[in-house]
């Protein structure tokens, strides 16, 4: 038997850089039994720094420049969290991240890179863009090109830092330019006399270059100011650009000023191990450090050569075992892209250019994105031998969230052998989103329970989640939360580690209830196998609580919320989801529905789509109600990736169960399979009379839910037609 081995302390990695996507890699391969490991990065994605001026020129796509940090955090067993730090309590040993509470490690590394902002420029934070955050810039170039493709802005660009960089995204944004059939007209503004970074012949190949794609190099001149449409120079000069970069530099993160992190000119200070000078729980990587031992340019090279150095003494800081030094190499090669598919190496004094340095640089890229992304396969336990015939192997994994719930065939047959109401403030009976109990002073009572399976690591997340999916059923009814308990099991870990997990665990979980109307009064916790958290709430309402039944033949079907849980969760646990659409879902997932409810007050009838799916919850109203339903399967909002991962033949453990209990006429492929996929923290689904539908989508909509009208109430026996 193997042993159960407690987690007992905390890694976490603040920021996605190179160094720490191949810690996650290699992390991954062998992982350290009792750490817990932890990523914080804004965003589920980090863009490879290499290929960035191969994307802005149009060689590759935007799935093909990302390091997918989300599907590397699931291959490491290490939850993502996503959102950015912004201070860091060394003496509490806790990193700050907006909007949740802050992340507790025990050891810590940053790897956050730097930043191309220039604050001390007037007008360039309202009207221009920095080189990095990379993922910034990529997304604001994406939609200027497509502005200029459409007509809407002159193809002029300017680009502020004339260095190697500055010059490189200078002719990739003029060759996308000229590729899309605009003249452009791209400035790049030095402060220097020449430019740094090249030597002599380096320099006149690139001269000739930009020449080419009309690229005009402006050196010694300052900028003064940034405007909507013009780059200001100091002696008054305007320089016409309908988007402008900022490439002047490497610039620190400005959150790092305030940690009392020892900084070189804001870059923190590290020894030959990567430790932050005078910590031995702190270490940093990539640009954002600064090697005292060693000083060196910033440069993506230092920081994949820095990634098995990081990660053997991080282990070492775990498990108190002997650390390494880290030499970096005094001279390296630089690759330059030019525009098109050419590009010119440098080392020392030498430089060659060509279109054979750009298929060798394409080569060297892609087969580092391919360590990132091509991640290997573990071997899966082997079954028994021998073992009972009958039923599933079990080779699938069980999923999580509601899709791990027990089929609906077979909790009905539980259901109708329970003994008949025995009193009468009882007032429904086991089937409907929530018991109804009557109020000594009048008016109902509504009592729920729901619990779930993890299906992220991130507890603060999952008990969002957790809690919103609970209050879908009191809000389904159209009543007001007013109490919570909370039951909660975590994973063996030592008691510093529950104490961190619970406090996060019940401050978020305090935050979405109280958001509510409801007050947490107390609950259960204990220990097990895996992380499971649910939540018993009860709410009031003054009359008649909303129930599946009043549905009638004309009414219009509205959902708040897309489907696909399911088996965008049943493909992320397979590595195969995009890490994109993975943390869009799981963010409107942790979105509460109390203001949809109150739109919908009104229904004829409503529920909450979960476990059954659209389909299930649907025909639990045709039942109700006594009536069909027409669904417009085309109108039926579907999470981002949902339904080309359907077509792919991923599907929750409950699916098959879904799908037999369920059965629906008409419609075929996916976006049918789609009706039936188990769905956790799902929409609101409701019964509205038809003339007031397009109002009620439209006043969901300026809320911020992806609602829709997706079909009509029939005059027919119960049951659910696809026209």
């Amino acid at each position: 038997m193997q042993a159960d081995i407690p987690l007992t302390r905390d890694l976490v990695l603040v920021g996605g850089g190179h160094a720490h996507a191949l810690v996650l890699r290699k992390w991954g391969m062998d992982p350290l039994p009792g750490a817990r490991l932890s990523v914080i990065n804004p965003g589920p994605t980090a863009p490879y720094t290499g290929m960035l001026p191969g994307h802005v020129a149009g060689h590759y796509t935007r799935e093909e420049l990302d390091i997918d940090l989300l599907r590397l955090a699931r291959f490491a067993g290490a939850r993502l969290i996503d959102g950015a730090a912004s201070g860091i309590d060394l003496h509490a040993r806790l990193v700050t991240v907006p909007g949740r509470p802050p992340v507790a490690y025990d050891v810590a590394s940053i790897d956050v890179g730097i930043t191309a902002q220039m604050p001390e420029v007037p007008g360039f934070a309202e009207n221009a863009v920095g080189a990095k955050p990379l993922d910034v810039y990529a997304r604001s170039w994406r939609a200027f090109r497509e502005a200029v493709r459409q007509g809407a802005r002159p193809p002029r660009v300017a680009v502020i830092g004339g260095g190697i960089a500055g010059q490189e995204l200078a002719m990739a944004m003029a060759h996308a330019l000229r590729s899309d059939g605009a003249d452009p007209q791209v400035t790049v503004l030095e402060a220097a006399p020449v430019p740094t970074g090249t030597g002599d012949r380096a320099r006149a190949l690139l001269d000739r270059v930009m020449a080419g794609l009309g690229v005009t190099l402006r050196t010694g001149v300052s900028v003064a100011r940034v405007g909507p449409e013009d780059v200001t120079l100091d002696g008054g000069e305007r320089i016409p650009a309908a988007f402008i970069v900022g490439a002047a530099g490497a610039r620190p993160h400005g959150w790092l000023t305030g940690t009392g992190l020892p900084l070189e000119d804001g870059f923190i200070r590290v020894g030959p191990t990567l430790a932050v000078e005078g910590r031995d729980d702190l270490f940093a990587a990539g640009d954002c450090a600064h090697l005292t031992h060693a000083p060196r340019p910033k440069a993506g090279v230092f920081a994949v050569r820095e990634a098995p150095i990081l990660h053997h003494n991080l282990r070492a800081a775990l498990t108190g075992g002997a650390m390494r030094a880290f030499r970096p190499q005094k001279h390296y090669l630089k690759l330059v892209s030019l525009g098109g598919k050419a590009a010119l190496a440098q080392r020392g004094g030498l430089a060659l250019s060509g279109e054979w340095l750009w298929r060798w640089k394409d080569r060297i890229d892609r087969t580092f994105m391919g360590k990132l992304t091509d991640l290997p396969t573990m071997a899966a336990p082997a079954l028994p031998r021998l073992r009972v015939s009958g039923g599933d192997a079990g080779t699938k994994p069980l999923c999580s969230g509601c899709g791990s719930k027990i089929g609906g065939d077979a909790l009905a047959a539980a259901l109708t052998a329970l003994p008949s109401n025995v009193r009468d403030d009882v007032l429904s009976r086991p089937g409907d989103d929530a018991a109804v109990l009557a109020q000594p002073g009048g008016g109902r009572q509504v009592i729920t329970t729901d619990h779930l399976r993890a299906f992220t690591p991130d507890t603060a997340l999952m008990v969002r989640i957790a809690a919103v999916h609970a209050l879908g059923d009191v809000w389904a009814m159209g009543a007001r939360p007013q109490a919570a308990l909370a039951s909660i099991i975590l994973p063996r870990m030592s008691e510093d580690l529950q104490a961190r997990t619970l406090t996060e665990a019940m401050a978020v979980a305090a935050e979405v209830m109280s958001a509510a109307g409801a007050e947490i009064v107390g609950g259960h916790s204990t220990m097990g196998a895996e992380t499971t958290i649910g939540f018993t709430v009860t709410g009031l309402h003054d009359g008649t609580p909303i129930g599946h039944g009043g549905a009638q033949p004309g009414d219009a079907i509205v959902l708040t919320r897309p489907i696909g849980t399911g088996v965008i969760l049943a493909a992320e646990m397979a590595g195969k989801a995009r890490g994109a659409d993975v943390v869009a879902m799981l963010n409107r997932m942790s979105t509460p529905q109390g203001d949809a409810a109150a739109i919908l007050s009104d229904a004829r009838a409503m529920t909450d789509v979960t476990g059954f799916g659209l389909a299930g919850h649907l025909s639990a109203i045709c039942r109700a109600s006594g009536v069909g339903a027409d669904l417009i399967l085309a109108a039926v909002p579907v999470y981002a990736g949902a339904e080309d991962l359907a077509a792919s033949g991923h599907a929750s453990t409950l699916f098959p169960a879904n799908r037999r209990a369920t059965r629906v006429t008409g419609g075929a492929g996916a976006r049918l399979d789609l009706l039936h996929d188990p769905q956790t923290a799902g929409g609101l689904l409701a019964a509205v009379p038809a003339d007031r539908a397009d109002a009620l989508v439209a006043e969901l909509r300026a809320a911020g839910h992806d609602a829709a009208r997706i079909g009509t109430f029939t005059d027919g026996p119960p049951g659910i037609a696809c026209v």
